[in-house]
């Protein structure tokens, strides 16, 4: 993985297209992304890492659902077959689509990849669905922080270093202390939300 990072490092602007395409292909793949989030960080910043982050893993997730809902039916559904995470958002999602595709994308408590699958054979709507991927940035913001406090760590001793790293440093730090209490208070409350809502099942 670390080939592929300096590879896109490597092709400067045309770096965030090239990124955004793995992304997509690793989320269809079901291939865990953790990496290549971290690994944006490091390459392209908080700000463009995000970004770029959020637009693969959203289209990604929408070209799983598709799949899911028009060619994979079958083999998701047997997947899925005795979950009873799946079971409970599936009657959720009947009442409160929007909602729910939310909640679980604010929740790290669910898989993300099987779930894009997974909503294609609910009834969810495609524009509540894609709508609703903004519930994954806490955690992209949170993981693209700290990989790219990790990339600057790496950098330490470089020949572009500023005068004053140490008050740099403290700011990130205090950056990256509010993005995880931040993350976690949401996620919280997620939590709390889904189970309300399967509680509230018959």
């Amino acid at each position: 993985m670390s080939d592929v990072l300096n590879w896109i490092n490597s092709l400067g602007y045309i770096g965030g297209l090239a990124f955004i395409g793995i992304y997509i292909l690793s989320t269809v793949a079901f291939i865990p992304a953790t990496i290549l989030t971290l690994g944006a960080g490091a390459v392209f910043g908080v700000i463009w890492g995000s970004l770029y982050v959020f637009i693969g893993a959203t289209l990604g997730a929408i070209a799983a659902f598709l799949i899911g809902r028009y060619f994979a039916r079958d083999w998701i559904s047997k997947r899925i077959e005795g979950n009873q995470q799946f079971v409970a958002i599936d009657k959720a999602v009947a009442h409160e689509g929007f909602k729910i595709v939310l909640l679980t994308r604010l929740s790290p408590a669910f898989p993300f990849n099987l779930l894009n699958y997974a909503f294609g054979i609910t009834g969810v709507g495609l524009k509540d669905y894609a709508i609703a991927s903004i519930g994954m940035l806490p955690a992209t913001v949170l993981y693209v922080y700290i990989g790219s406090l990790a990339g600057d760590i790496a950098r330490i001793g470089s020949d572009n270093q500023s005068a004053d790293p140490t008050f740099q440093w403290v700011i990130r730090i205090i950056g990256l202390i509010a993005t995880v209490v931040v993350t976690l208070y949401v996620t919280n409350i997620a939590r709390k939300a889904i189970a309300e809502i399967n509680n509230e099942q018959p």
